[in-house]
């Protein structure tokens, strides 16, 4: 990443200068000659750091650190004063201004970058910490989101079933919709800790001998009420025996499938077909594809999308929140597998998953 260093002063040969003695490193060098330039040109420049001369005709350089420190977007951007004056009162007033640090005049090469990597790396560290409060505050309004429309439901379902005057002939169907909304919920609380207990590297498989193809005919099934609203078909091409040697844990891998299939029938335009595999690539090798003939990845999103909380714009007004494909990555790698999305032509996507016949437990 090339940082942006904004050098501002009234001297074109002090410019020169630290254009030189920074010429080996990896920044970019702008120059404003007052502070008037600079201050109005802020946007065009975005530095990352700026070098900034006290002695400056127009408005001196402690005036424009105090200016800087007081626009939210600029606060943070760390501004190194470049001065002649020592004495503590004038260094003192730098620092009430806001300058991070200082070089003095004249300006030593190895004391001028020890510094200026000094704060340009504290001011990635910031804008790294940042984007984590950020990425937080997004996934809490993603999460209430994705479980406000699921208690709603319920709590409308339940006050339905509450009520004397509900019909009794729908109070079957009543109850199935209100179970499969207080199931979403759980599945979301349960992504959430996964994630989590992966991430602190507590994430215990218990693997056992699996048919996967009975995996994936079983989550055809729980699925068809809910593809048949969207009057999509589900079809099932899985071999006619058994194909044995293949350790799962059976209970995680059943989620994996159960968010694929979801997700492709969130994606699936009506009246289209989604099609699950599982074939035998080699003696060691299963492979397991959930196809669809939905708007497909962009090409950018491929790997982006297996990230936690990572958002895609695939379809308008449909919840994407991150948290179910990391999931499945997760639990595939924790197998030993890979999971990997290719465009389906003329549209859609191939979910593959590749998962050795006989991973080991303890690797």
């Amino acid at each position: 990443m090339t940082a942006a260093i904004l050098v501002i002063d009234d001297e074109p040969d002090n410019f020169d200068v630290i254009d030189a003695l920074l010429s080996q490193e990896d920044y970019e060098l702008s120059y404003a000659a007052s502070g008037s330039a600079a201050l109005s040109s802020l946007e065009s420049y975005n530095p990352d750091l700026i070098l900034l001369d006290v002695m400056i005709p127009d408005i001196d350089g402690i005036e424009i650190c105090r200016r800087l420190k007081e626009m939210p977007k600029w606060r943070t951007v760390p501004v190194i004063m470049v001065t002649a004056l020592s004495s503590k009162d004038n260094l003192a007033r730098c620092l009430e201004a806001g300058a991070d640090d200082f070089v003095g005049k004249p300006v030593n090469g190895l004391e001028l970058r020890a510094r200026v990597k000094s704060m340009l790396r504290l001011k990635y560290q910031y804008d790294e910490l940042q984007g984590l409060l950020q990425l937080r505050e997004d996934l809490v309004k993603m999460i209430l989101h994705d479980v406000r429309n699921p208690l709603s439901g319920l709590l409308l379902g339940l006050e339905l079933l509450r009520s004397p005057n509900y019909p009794e002939a729908k109070r079957l169907h009543r109850l199935e919709t209100v179970y499969s909304l207080a199931q979403s919920v759980e599945t979301l609380v349960e992504e959430l800790l996964q994630v989590t207990l992966t991430e602190a590297g507590q994430l215990t498989l218990n693997y056992s001998s699996v048919d996967v193809g009975e995996l994936v005919q079983s989550c055809l099934t729980r699925f068809e009420a809910i593809a048949a609203q969207k009057n999509l078909s589900l079809v099932s091409q899985c071999p006619d025996t058994p194909l044995t040697g293949l350790e799962l844990d059976a209970a995680l891998f059943q989620r994996v499938l159960d968010n694929l299939l979801s997700n492709a029938i969130k994606f699936s335009p009506q009246g289209t077909e989604i099609i699950m595999t599982v074939r035998e690539l080699n003696p060691e090798q299963i492979q397991i594809e959930v196809i669809d003939g939905g708007p497909g990845v962009p090409d950018e999103l491929r790997e982006r999308i297996f990230e936690k909380y990572e958002i895609g714009t695939m379809m308008a007004n449909i919840s994407q929140i991150g948290l179910g494909l990391a999931f499945c990555k997760m639990v595939i790698q924790g197998h030993q597998g890979t999971i990997q999305v290719h465009p389906h032509l003329p549209q859609g996507s191939v979910f593959q998953i590749l998962l050795p016949r006989h991973p080991s437990p303890d690797s």
